[in-house]
Parts: structure tokens; C-alpha cells; sequence
């Protein structure tokens, strides 16, 4: 893991954010490459969950045609959004502090934890140690809306994206006229004040998430449950991750939410975590009716099968919801409905972290004497690759700059593409390898006699020639199929 964030550094994926000022705890800033990879992770989903979306015929294994469209709402909501969807009560982590190193811990994770006390030790090894009893620590970002700083103005950062879909649901239902079921796809910013944020990028205060909210009818609802969790696990394996390290889960009941009628989390094994352990990339949900009631009646509390309105002392809703009828007219079976809703929400930051981890190699390739050099490579999917090739003149003279320019810029219309004219070609290889180039091309005194180039495998260093005029061709062919 140390040799995977020392390149993010060194490559210009991921700093510190605030680095200057010492930093500030789990916030991070994305350099020239990570911006890239993080926006092909997004484009990735979008594409593969939205936009290719055919909504008229279905493949093999999905119960019937759906329609997909997007959404983007805002990070600032009304602060009864999350009082009637149970955050404002119940979205909290249990927290211990140590009253002699004034260190603060999650009560989940003492045994995890380093106190900053030396030796290095657990919380509560030291003879000093003062830990207190474990209290809640809610993890929504407060601020204010508005000039006065009062009760009044409060309202709090967004934890989730799913809410702002769920308190849209009518405006779609009338905008885009879909019927069930259909789904609504956001990517967003969120923000929660995590205790103790740690491992690099996998748990920060500030993160993007990819989430669908697939509203269904009751009756199918299972059936949908089990194809999001399965297609969801297949995304990720097209994209590269490997089957020993990837793993689909499901809970067991006593992990279950609330209002939760099955959940399923795709895990990776992350070199940060102990042999065997694996963390969560994207969690899949069967929410069932639990988020539209909530908005439509008020915050939901479990009475032994039910779920029913928390009420306070005068009989009242606690949390009240909007009143608004949040229910669904089903055209075909001329019945009125609340839909059930499936939840496939993953991390855009997890998911790079996860694709950064299984794309970092280390081999050794000849050099140009034929001795075996030691190779730091990323062997991320062509759909991902931060830069998708690099165009090289073999010198920098003799007509060779000049026709690779005009290659690097017929290429650079539709892709990311590098030029790179300095140091020796195997120094520029090194270079793109480290930085997950799939592909590089080479302008020599061959093509200016016979007008080919050399192409250059980043995974198999395997080389070839091609006309140059097929490739824009084999660079559009092998983006896409990988």
C-alpha cells in the first residue's frame, strides 16, 4: 500500500489536500492524472448504468425493460429531508476519548487503532490511558443557511445522494414519463465527519458517490434485488478487478438496516487490510418502501414486522414527513402503490483506490542493451487509463517531431493523449507505464520511408508496426474492448 500512495504522489494522482498548511485530515486533492482516472470512473458507470442504457429490449437475466435516467440535486437540503429519513437521529458513530492524549477513537475500532502515545500501543494499553464510556457522535457537517447563526438557519452538508431522488420521485415521474419500473442514476459529492478518517482515500470526510435508486413493484422487488447485485459484481470485473481479491457478500439478518429486506456489499481486499480481510466498494440494498413513506408520512421506527411512524409525547409524528402523496398509479393492474426500492450505491473514490491497487505491478523489462531493468507499472483497464497513448519521435530531428506532432494532434481530438520528445525511449516508456498509458506510439526513420509506425503494448511491451493512418482505428478498437 506504501508503494501504491508514494506513486499517487509521485505521478501527480492524489495529494494531501491543504499539503502547504500540513494538511487536514481526510480531505484530498486529485492531481492532473488521478482527475482523469476519477473522471473515467465516472464516465465508465455512467455510460455502462445510463446513457448505453437500451431501455426497450432486455439481455439475458434482467426481469424486463426499465428506463434509466439522471438526476443532480443539491448538497444543501432542507434540514427535515433528514430528520424524516432518520439521519438526524440515527447517522452516528460510537466515540471514545482518551482523557490523558486527548486522541479520539471509534468505540468499533480500538482494536484497530494506534494510541499517539510511545511505544506505539492500542487505546487503552498504556498504564495513562483514560478511555470514556462510548457516546454517539452524529456524522452530518452542520453549517447555516442564510446572514443569522441560530437554530433557525441550520441545515447540514449531505451525507448521501439518495435522498435528493427520493424527494424528486414525482418531479420525474412527471418530466420524464417513465413508468415502473425505472431507476434514477446520480453522481455526487458527499460529506460525512468521519471519527477517525484512514487508509488513504477509502475513508474520507469528503468522497463521490455513484448511486441508483430503482423504484420496482412489490411483487418483483426480489427479483431486481438479485439482478442489481449481480450486475453490479460483473461491472467491476469488466473493468479489471480479479476474482480472488473481489467478493460479493450478503448480510447476514443481523446486519441488516432497519428497513432493510436484504443487502449485499461487493468487497475488494485491499493491501492496506489484514490477509483475508476485504473492505466495501458498493453496497447493493433492498430498501422496500421504508424512503418514499418516510417523505410522505415521517421518520419510520421498527415495531416488530412493521414499520410505523415514530410518534412523540402528543401523539404526534416526531420527525413529520412532507404530506405530499408520494404514491405510484400502476396503469397495467389499475392499482395505487408505494414502489419498492432497490439501492446499488458505490464510491467513486473506493472504486479508483480499488482499480489503483490491482492495476500496480512490478516486473522487469529489457533495456535497450538487452539487461533486465525493474518496472513499476499500472495496468488499469484502456476505458480507465488516465492518458489513453503517447506519441514519441524517435529523435528530435530528421522530420520525426513534426510528423509526430501531426499524429498527437489528430489523436488528441477525441482522447487524452501525450507528446513526449525528452530523455531516452526507454525513459519515456517508464514514464507512461508508471502512469497507466495502454499504448505508445512511435515515430522513427521507418515511417518516414513507408509511413508505419510502432505500436507498443504497456502490459506486454510486445511492439508492432501500423500504417499511421490506422491509428486513430486501432486506438478506437482497443479503448473500447480493452
Amino acid at each position: 500500500m506504501e508503494k501504491v500512495v508514494s506513486l499517487s504522489k509521485r505521478r501527480g494522482f492524489i495529494f494531501p489536500s491543504s499539503e502547504i498548511y500540513g494538511g487536514i485530515g481526510g480531505f484530498w486533492d486529485y492531481g492532473p492524472l488521478g482527475v482523469e482516472l476519477k473522471r473515467n470512473v465516472r464516465e465508465a458507470w455512467w455510460q455502462d448504468m445510463v446513457r448505453g442504457h437500451d431501455d426497450t429490449t432486455p439481455p439475458p437475466g434482467m426481469p424486463s425493460p426499465y428506463a434509466m435516467v439522471g438526476l443532480e440535486t443539491s448538497i444543501v437540503m432542507h434540514p427535515q429531508v433528514w430528520k424524516a429519513s432518520g439521519h438526524y437521529d440515527l447517522f452516528h458513530d460510537m466515540l471514545v476519548d482518551c482523557r490523558q492524549c486527548k486522541a479520539r477513537f471509534r468505540a468499533d475500532q480500538l482494536a484497530t487503532s494506534q494510541c499517539p502515545e510511545k511505544p506505539s500501543k492500542r487505546p487503552g494499553e498504556h498504564t495513562t490511558c483514560d478511555l470514556t464510556e462510548p457516546r454517539e457522535f452524529n456524522l452530518m457537517f452542520k453549517t447555516y443557511v442564510g446572514a443569522l447563526v441560530d437554530p433557525e438557519s441550520e441545515a447540514y452538508l449531505r451525507p448521501e445522494t439518495a435522498q435528493g431522488m427520493f424527494t424528486n420521485f414525482k418531479n420525474v415521474l412527471a418530466t420524464a414519463r417513465v413508468k415502473l419500473p425505472f431507476g434514477i442514476a446520480q453522481i455526487g459529492k458527499s460529506f460525512r465527519n468521519e471519527i477517525t478518517p484512514r487508509y488513504f482515500t477509502y475513508r474520507s470526510r469528503e468522497f463521490e458517490q455513484m448511486e441508483i435508486e430503482f423504484f420496482c413493484r412489490p411483487v418483483e422487488s426480489r427479483l431486481w434485488y438479485e439482478y442489481w447485485r449481480d450486475r453490479r459484481f460483473r461491472w467491476y470485473v469488466s473493468l479489471g478487478l480479479s476474482g480472488e481479491r473481489l467478493r460479493l457478500r450478503e448480510h447476514g439478518r443481523e446486519e441488516l438496516s432497519h428497513y432493510s429486506c436484504g443487502t449485499a456489499d461487493i468487497e475488494y481486499a485491499f493491501p492496506f487490510l489484514p490477509a483475508g480481510e476485504f473492505g466495501e466498494l458498493e453496497g447493493i440494498a433492498h430498501r422496500g418502501d421504508f424512503d418514499l413513506r418516510s417523505h410522505m408520512e415521517g421518520k419510520l421506527v421498527r415495531r416488530g414486522e412493521e414499520l410505523v411512524v415514530e410518534t412523540g409525547p402528543d401523539g404526534k409524528p416526531r420527525y413529520p414527513g412532507s404530506g405530499k402523496d408520494l404514491s405510484y398509479f400502476d396503469e397495467e393492474t389499475k392499482e395505487r402503490l408505494i414502489p419498492h426500492v432497490i439501492e446499488p450505491s458505490a464510491g467513486v473514490d473506493r472504486s479508483m483506490l480499488a482499480f489503483l491497487c490491482e492495476a500496480y505491478a512490478e516486473d522487469a523489462i529489457p533495456d535497450e542493451n538487452g539487461i533486465p531493468q525493474p518496472r513499476v507499472v499500472l495496468k488499469l483497464h484502456p476505458r480507465l487509463a488516465p492518458i489513453k497513448a503517447a506519441v514519441f519521435p524517435l529523435i528530435r530531428k530528421e522530420g520525426m517531431p513534426e510528423m509526430a506532432l501531426d499524429l498527437y494532434r489528430e489523436l488528441r481530438k477525441n482522447w487524452n493523449v501525450d507528446y513526449d520528445d525528452r530523455g531516452s525511449i526507454g525513459r519515456r516508456y517508464r514514464r507512461q507505464d508508471e502512469s497507466g498509458t495502454p499504448f505508445c506510439f512511435t515515430v522513427d526513420g521507418q515511417t518516414i520511408a513507408d509511413g508505419t509506425v510502432t505500436v507498443r503494448d504497456r502490459d506486454t511491451t510486445v511492439q508492432e508496426r501500423i500504417p499511421m493512418t490506422q491509428v486513430a482505428p486501432f486506438l478506437q478498437e482497443r479503448l473500447v474492448t480493452g
